[in-house]
């Protein structure tokens, strides 16, 4: 049919009568004509044939509906099971499923992110000994909207021991190559390593690190919540008073690390320092 319009409006270009042409191909004249006049806009092109599917659903939401339910979304700032049971409660007959649809369109949806793998579970182990636990993140240092400097931090839950290092880029590559070097200043096996979801952390990582490994649960940073108060603690008192360079920040981390893991009394060791806590518990140490 696309051709066959294409060739009924380049014959009335020739010469012919649209009723002419009418006959010849076994259509009406006024087709013909609205063929033609659609070929003057798309030019020597089959002409397409138009959906036929409704251009409105005959059950969709009205305007009316729509803005109440994006307005609520504002207001409350719930969920959307939380807006569909408010506005059944005022009377408006409305389903879940349609609230989300327009809280998605409204771009109000907070969906799960595609690259959030499912892991599966493992228990986490207690922390006897140094090793049995050790949480590694990642701090994010912004040098403009484009750059950035990634440092690398990991603590053993049990004695508070620390080892920190800066890096120019992020990658599974680098996070092996630090628990790497993290193992060679440690007096204790690294046994266990948690992480959070990062790509940095990836499958790739957890192949060649040679360790037990375990994923924080989604959406619960208090899972690791020992690294997480070491990257605040390490940012105030170290990082955010160097300049944002890799070769400074290392130079800095050089002196700050043997100052926490030696000097820095720690209230959960019972005011010791993590290496006056590990003898207690490693005597060849």
């Amino acid at each position: 049919m696309p051709r066959i319009r294409r060739d009924a409006a380049a014959l009335v270009r020739s010469g012919w009568s649209t009723r002419k042409v009418a006959r010849h191909f076994g259509f009406t004249q006024s087709a013909v004509v609205k063929w033609v006049a659609k070929a003057k806009k798309i030019g020597i092109h089959p002409i397409p044939t138009l959906s036929s599917k409704p251009k409105h659903h005959p059950r969709q939401l009205s305007d009316e509906l729509i803005w109440k339910i994006f307005q609520r979304r504002l207001a409350i700032k719930r969920s959307a099971e939380v807006v569909c049971q408010e506005l059944r409660n005022e009377g408006v007959e409305v389903s879940l499923a349609s609230v989300k649809r327009t809280l998605d369109r409204t771009g109000l949806l907070k969906k799960r992110s595609p690259y959030k793998r499912f892991h599966p579970h493992q228990d986490r182990p207690q922390p006897l000994k140094p090793g049995d636990l050790v949480q590694i993140d990642t701090i994010h240092l912004m040098i403009n909207e484009k750059k950035r400097i990634y440092v690398y931090a990991l603590i053993d839950v049990y004695s508070r021991w620390v080892y920190a290092r800066a890096y120019e880029k992020l990658s599974g590559r680098r996070s092996v190559q630090f628990v790497r070097d993290a193992q060679k200043h440690a007096s204790f096996r690294l046994d266990m390593l948690q992480s959070d979801h990062g790509p940095e952390f990836g499958d790739w990582f957890v192949e060649r690190a040679k360790r037990n490994h375990r994923y924080t649960r989604i959406g619960k940073p208090n899972d690791n919540a020992h690294i997480e108060r070491f990257n605040r603690t390490i940012q105030e008192e170290c990082l955010d008073k160097v300049e944002r360079s890799v070769r400074p920040l290392n130079k800095a981390l050089k002196a700050y690390i043997p100052y926490y893991n030696e000097k820095r009394l720690h209230f959960g060791l019972n005011l010791k320092t993590p290496n006056q806590f590990i003898p207690k518990v490693i005597p060849s140490y």
